[in-house]
């Protein structure tokens, strides 16, 4: 083991010196993310709605989840999906940056610790085969796994799975158009997962679409809980 770890460490140096790392913010050599540029992300300001975890103009309920309850039993995002905050997930998820995993993480971590959440196991939104041979990578399992190094908390990776390869979100202009994307598009492969508090993990929520699919098959099992916590939210 002392010898594997030697060689990861030597591998990573020796990538350091052909690609050398520097904050996708300033610039500053030795981070991919510096602390200063992730803390600068924009946060989402209270007041929030309770369920959804959108902006509101009052504390409570928006007017969606008072009309139809979210599958969810809540979302959260720390950050709004814009300026650095977005240059960065989109980097992770589409420039292949996987090194950004843990520095999101650990700003996910820390929105978990200053608001105590608590979870049995960690549930990554998954990818269709297709599209995960693609990208070669589930920048939410990534996610997911990184959280899990930080909580002690069970990463279970493999039991929600996708079962269509529909158009993605991202290229769906209204919120009627994402829900019907993915419907019926998730199961669960086993009942693993009945009877625990799990957390859902994705990079961002724009209209909660993909999340409440996931969290409606896992309330199925039935699952006690399904919270959702995402790195941005779209506003």
């Amino acid at each position: 083991m002392a010898i594997l770890a030697s060689l990861s460490w030597l591998g990573c140096q020796a990538i350091d010196l052909i690609f050398p790392r520097y904050c996708i913010g300033c610039g500053r050599e030795g981070f991919f993310l510096c602390s200063p540029c992730g803390n600068s992300f924009p946060r989402l300001e209270e007041p929030l709605c309770k369920s959804c975890g959108r902006p509101v103009d009052y504390p409570g309920f928006c007017a969606d989840c008072r009309k139809n309850s979210p599958a969810a039993d809540e979302i959260r995002s720390p950050f709004v999906f814009d300026g650095l905050t977005r240059t960065a997930i989109y980097r992770f998820k589409y420039r292949n940056m996987r090194t950004l995993a843990q520095p999101l993480a650990e700003l996910m971590a820390g929105y978990i610790g200053a608001n105590a959440l608590q979870s049995d196991v960690i549930v990554p939104v998954p990818l269709h085969k297709h599209k995960l041979k693609v990208r070669g990578y589930n920048q939410a399992e990534l996610l997911a796994r990184e959280l899990g190094k930080l909580t002690g908390w069970a990463v279970a990776a493999d039991v929600l799975v996708r079962l269509s390869d529909a158009v993605p979100q991202a290229r769906t202009s209204r919120a009627e158009e994402r829900y019907r994307n993915v419907k019926d598009a998730f199961a669960c492969k086993d009942d693993s997962l009945r009877d625990k508090n799990i957390l859902l993990i994705d990079d961002v929520c724009t209209t909660g679409a993909t999340v409440n699919a996931c969290a409606a098959v896992l309330k199925n099992l039935p699952a006690a809980a399904v919270r959702v916590l995402t790195v941005a939210r779209e506003i």
